[in-house]
Formats: structure tokens, sequence, C-alpha cells
């Protein structure tokens, strides 16, 4: 049994150290990895979160709006499959800053993918890279893209289906001012 005293010196010594670690917390951690969706990763000075990632069906209702657009050269073959990554962006910061537009996937095998070209004339979910001004975001929260089931942008990709037994999939997002800044996400498929 620990005396009073003892007891009392213990509650102030882990008092203090609670504060101490609370202090550290006080700086922003940077992350650039995330070992599951829906993480805020920093990357370029912006913060991106993949909201949902998913296979597409093109002969479902939704799934047939964020197809809108693709050219008939970019189907998928009788081997692949539509994938979707639906991202948000946001600059959290004081200046306007360029958005990603390099991304891809790569499976287990080192298979890559990139994105599949879409008109964004016409698709009001795809992913459109711009500058982001101060406080803004992508997609705009009263968008069809932010406003919608997914909330976020939506990036086309087509898989091969042997692809869908590579897993874990890595979605990476490379940072439009320095290639070497390169953000993971574990996509959870």
């Amino acid at each position: 049994m620990i005396p009073r005293l003892a007891r009392l010196v213990l509650l102030c010594a882990l008092a203090v150290s609670s504060a101490a670690l609370a202090a550290c917390g006080d700086k922003e951690d940077i992350r650039t990895i995330g070992e599951t969706e829906g993480l805020y990763l920093d990357i370029g000075g912006l913060k991106y979160q993949v909201q949902i990632s998913r296979y597409l069906n093109p002969a479902d209702l939704e799934d047939e709006g964020y197809l809108v657009g693709v050219p008939a050269t970019e189907r998928p073959d009788d081997d692949e499959t539509w994938f979707g990554i639906f991202l948000r962006v946001q600059n959290t910061g004081e200046e306007t800053l360029p958005a990603a537009r390099e991304f891809t996937i790569e499976d287990t095998q080192g298979n890559v993918y990139r994105p599949v070209a879409v008109d964004t004339n016409v698709n009001v979910f795809a992913y459109e890279p711009r500058d982001v001004p101060p406080h803004g975001l992508i997609p705009h929260p009263d968008s069809p893209a932010g406003n919608g089931p997914t909330q976020g942008a939506a990036l086309l990709f087509r898989l091969t289906i042997d692809t869908t037994q590579n897993r874990p999939l890595e979605f990476h997002i490379v940072s439009p001012d320095n290639p070497d800044e390169v953000g993971i996400v574990d996509l959870d498929v």
C-alpha cells in the first residue's frame, strides 16, 4: 500500500509530465503516409484526404455519372475494371498553392496505374488540378462533387482484374513543386 504523501507526490509528477506531453502536442505533425483512407496527408502545403475509394459499376446509376466524359478509347478491356478514388484537397494556409497533378496506384507486384483523362467540361465529379486559394477546397463544397455522396473529386483508374488480388493497393500523390515529396495512402479495398 502506498502512503498518502507518496501517492500525492506520484499524482503531482504524473500531472506535470502529462502537461509537458500535452505541450508537445501543440506542434502540428506533418503526415505524408496514411495507413488507411480518411487521414489527412500534408503535401506541398496542402492537405489531401481520400474520402473513399471503390470499384465502379458502369451499369449503376450513381457510378454512371462518374464515368461521363471518358473517351471511348479509355474504356476498360475485358481483363480490366473501373476504380475510383474520391479526393478532397484543402488549403489551410494564407497563400494560393497548386494542387497535385500526378497520381498513381501501385499494387504489391509493382504494377503502376495512372488516372484516365476525363473531360472536365462535361463531368462535374472529375478531379481537376488547379490553384487552391487560401482556405479553399477541391471540390468546392457547393459543387455536385463536394455535395454528393462521396464528397470528393473523382480520379478514375483502369485496373486489371488481377490487381484485385495484389493488395494492399497504394495511392501515391506527388507534390506539384517537388517530385521527391510523395504522399502514400493504403487504399481500403
